[in-house]
């Protein structure tokens, strides 16, 4: 296992997939730029090993200029020369008609084209970017490739042990403050019996055993549970075979205290035992406290 750092360099006719291309590396971990300049990835590596902080990157480098062609070749040669920079060159290709028709959908300019024929174009990219295809370290053609097909030809060529993988935010929040705008999955368990009219129970929250009991002590806290966990069982290899990275769940309650607190526990130690990558937060939990203290 090599400890130098890794650069992968996405480039390729335009309209091949590379907005696709560095979604999936940033799936993966990779730092990503988009649209940078060939001439300044050089010190911008240089900032990057002194930062010690990033150790994988992926750039879309894009056809923007005539000079394209030589910029990135001379950048690529001095990136190699220090012998401590891993370097890969993803091409992303696909066939003229393909191309065409991807253009015509989107109703985008050819770069190449602004005032002619989208073929033309595309006739003129294949003529400059001809050497560095044959230089490329991968070339993927995506002409029959969906965008999920892709993804998942990038994820097995390029991952790692290392990255990040498929992972679960479990949230608890209250309604009276907001849904969650990231999530995926939003439950709401305002029917079941609530500790807040419970006055021993009502400063603690759904963490502390006493709560924790009393919310699951009750028939529909167990059956909404073990339905939920099904559920969540039997969808989420789905989430993750369409090349989902993360699946955010949140649970809600009134004030985001109680119930919701202890569900998004139990749910989240359950789904912990499957394998999964689960980060539990409660976002509100602490809410009335804050207001009380502040009133």
């Amino acid at each position: 296992m090599t400890d130098n750092l890794k650069l992968v360099i996405i480039t390729g006719m335009s309209g091949a997939g590379k907005t696709v291309a560095i979604q999936s590396f940033e799936d993966m971990g990779y730092f990503c730029v988009d649209n940078m300049p060939p001439s300044l990835i050089p010190k911008f590596w240089e900032l990057i090993k002194e930062s010690g902080k990033v150790t994988k990157i992926a750039l879309v480098v894009d056809l923007r200029s005539r000079d394209f062609f030589e910029e990135i070749q001379n950048m690529l040669i001095e990136i190699e020369n220090t012998g401590m920079i891993d370097t890969s060159t993803l091409f992303l290709d696909a066939s003229d008609a393909e191309l065409v028709s991807r253009y015509k959908e989107t109703r985008r300019t050819h770069p190449l084209a602004m005032e002619g024929l989208i073929t033309e174009g595309i006739r003129k990219e294949r003529a400059i970017l001809e050497d560095l295809k044959l230089r490329a370290t991968m070339v993927i053609d995506t002409t029959d490739l969906t965008p999920r097909q892709l993804r998942e030809k990038i994820n097995f060529e390029f991952k790692t042990n290392t990255d990040l993988g498929f992972h679960v935010e479990m949230v608890s929040f209250g309604f009276k403050y907001g849904l969650p705008i990231d999530a995926d999955i939003v439950m709401d368990v305002r029917f079941l019996p609530n500790p807040h009219y419970i006055p021993e129970l009502r400063p603690q929250t759904g963490l502390d055993k006493p709560v924790y009991d009393y919310v699951m002590s009750f028939p529909e806290t167990e059956s909404f549970y073990q339905d939920f966990y099904r559920l969540l069982k039997n969808i989420m290899p789905g989430y993750i075979k369409e090349g989902k990275s993360s699946l955010t769940i949140a649970i809600g309650c009134t004030g985001g205290q109680h119930r919701s607190v202890a569900l998004s526990q139990r749910i989240g130690q359950a789904l912990r035992a499957l394998d999964y990558k689960v980060n539990i937060t409660h976002r509100d939990k602490d809410k009335r406290k804050e207001t009380v203290n502040r009133s």
